[in-house]
């Protein structure tokens, strides 16, 4: 498997950003596993699904963020699920967690977000975790875009569990304002879900145009990464993503 470029920044201003997405279950499997994937896969963004947020809730969050060489950006309990680690590199501009029109009967969902700048370049950032059920799920994939269009910054990435396949009615929505990045620059696996027995693909990182997807895909075989570690840290593959943001 070709390497992906490592995180830089150009002369220019311009950045290269790795961006990992990735649904941990609560961390309610293997930690340690979990954290040697998210390390290995160097990055400078993770965008985490279904973070811990109960009991101590935080705490959780905070050792998986420094087992993988990170801090925490936001979300968590807060976003209801999703949330946002990030490496040293990143500037931190601002964190906003978004809580999205609850449906009763149905798990709360929300977004979490963040605006960085790596070098010359800024970067909005979002995690999210889209319903099990159609309809709500179309509606979230809507209000994604909305969340996109009001952060006031050029570039954005965002990604998480779309709970849908390429294809679907989300998919397609989404295409309106933001690019798929698999489709855009294919690389590694693509099968994010089961762990155990990969067979569709419901995960993905997107972004705006105007950022250079320069691989994206599942980190099977990439350097560090175990196979018994990928199976045992959480029921979902992680995706990888390299882009280059240009300067602001």
């Amino acid at each position: 498997m070709e390497p992906l470029p490592n995180s830089r920044t150009e002369p220019d201003g311009s950045a290269v950003v790795r961006v990992l997405s990735y649904n941990i279950r609560s961390m309610r499997d293997d930690t340690d596993a979990l954290a040697r994937v998210i390390a290995a896969c160097a990055p400078d963004l993770v965008l985490l699904q279904e973070a811990p947020r109960f009991f101590r809730w935080r705490k959780k969050l905070a050792r998986l963020a420094a087992a993988s060489g990170l801090v925490i950006l936001s979300g968590g309990a807060t976003a209801a699920g999703p949330a946002l680690l990030c490496s040293l590199r990143a500037t931190v501009e601002r964190t906003e967690d978004v809580l999205l029109p609850l449906t009763p009967g149905l798990h709360r969902r929300g977004f979490a977000t963040a605006v960085v700048r790596f070098g010359g370049a800024r970067l909005g950032v979002v995690s999210c975790h889209l319903s099990l059920q159609r309809d709500e799920r179309h509606a979230q994939a809507g209000l994604l875009l909305d969340q996109v269009a009001k952060m006031g910054v050029e570039h954005v990435v965002a990604g998480g569990d779309l709970n849908e396949r390429p294809g679907g009615p989300v998919f397609r929505r989404l295409g309106d304002g933001l690019r798929d990045c698999w489709t855009v620059a294919p690389w590694g696996g693509e099968y994010t879900s089961t762990a155990t027995d990969p067979h569709q693909r419901i995960d993905a990182v997107l972004t705006t145009e105007g950022v250079e997807v320069l691989g994206c895909g599942v980190p099977a075989g990439l350097p560090g990464v175990a196979e018994d570690d990928l199976r045992a840290a959480t029921d979902h593959l992680p995706v990888l993503t390299a882009l280059r943001v240009p300067a602001a």
